[in-house]
């Protein structure tokens, strides 16, 4: 009987993480998780636990990383995501994102591993065109502060392109557009989870500057198959991965207010330094070369996802520790 195909998955116990080990398990692989549960959560994958096909190493991948035995696929997917995260860990996240990625890349190398890293839409800055295409540079502050993020996704693309063209290893870059489904962190800073916390404590939604900003949100079941596409196809090139469907702060706020059938009102702020006026990807490339577009409507996705965070212990929802921004 040949054996399963063995994946390494870093950052497995966070939102994206834990809907990879979900897709891979689900594939038939053997999934590593690797997570220092800085920013992750046990619970995103505890019921993965019980499994013979699943095994889970509590490290940072900033330090050496060693996986006994054959190794097929690395997916890279450690590290902060939220603006509140990067923001109070700075150096970690520049650290996971330099020394983090040099340690998967050399591990990807010795075990002849095919590896796809996670990237962002950040790396796009405050961008002047719209929709964003891969060939497009970006308008990055790097001294900022959300340089600390940006610029690290940044270095992680180049260092994975050098170990490509220079070593000839297999890689894939997803850079990753706004993303929201089922265990999104309730406090984490990013404005979904922000609005419908608010909304769910009846508290007014915080809008910083004029609402007037666009984002353009992906449900999570569509990322994880732009991402496991991507992953088996031949395009060693940055792919964006997201739903190009635009809407504006405020009218996504407004939307949120009529989801959770509070009567609301928004209340808006100063703009924090750097915030990208527009989000939104050109999934051309996605399209034609991965076949994919995104399929679950924001209705339908945000109906699924409120319900989450409605379930989700009474102190939890009431909690609310944390700066938000409309960045993410």
């Amino acid at each position: 009987m040949k054996s399963r195909k063995r994946v390494l998955i870093t950052g497995a116990a966070g939102f994206l993480g834990s809907h990879l080990c979900d897709r891979f398990i689900k594939e038939g692989f053997h999934v590593i998780g690797m997570d220092n549960l800085i920013t992750g959560d046990l619970r995103n994958i505890e019921h993965l636990f019980p499994l013979e096909n699943f095994e889970f190493y509590n490290h940072d991948v900033s330090k050496f990383v060693y996986v006994a035995g054959d190794l097929d696929y690395i997916l890279h997917f450690a590290s902060p995501a939220s603006p509140i995260d990067y923001l109070r860990i700075p150096i970690q996240t520049l650290k996971v994102g330099s020394l983090g990625i040099h340690n998967l890349l050399g591990l990807a190398r010795s075990k002849k591993s095919r590896i796809l890293i996670a990237s962002t839409s950040e790396v796009y800055g405050d961008p002047t065109v719209n929709p964003q295409p891969e060939e497009y540079w970006g308008n990055v502050n790097p001294v900022g502060p959300r340089g600390v993020y940006d610029e690290a996704k940044r270095f992680q693309e180049a260092m994975t392109m050098a170990y490509h063209t220079f070593h000839g290893l297999e890689t894939r870059i997803v850079r990753i557009f706004n993303t929201y489904g089922p265990r999104m962190r309730l406090n984490d800073g990013r404005v979904l989870p922000a609005f419908i916390g608010q909304a769910l404590r009846g508290e007014d939604l915080t809008v910083f500057g004029d609402g007037s900003q666009t984002r353009s949100f992906c449900y999570v079941d569509d990322l994880v198959e732009g991402i496991y596409r991507l992953l088996f196809s031949d395009y060693s090139l940055p792919v964006n991965i997201g739903n190009p469907d635009e809407i504006t702060i405020r009218e996504f706020g407004e939307e949120i207010i009529k989801l959770t059938g509070t009567k609301q009102k928004m209340v808006y702020k100063d703009l924090p330094t750097d915030d990208p006026k527009q989000r939104r990807p050109d999934i051309t490339k996605a399209r034609t070369i991965l076949g994919w577009e995104p399929k679950v409507n924001r209705a339908e996705g945000l109906k699924i996802t409120c319900e989450y965070f409605k379930s989700l212990p009474e102190k939890e929802i009431k909690h609310k520790d944390f700066t938000y921004y409309n960045n993410k």
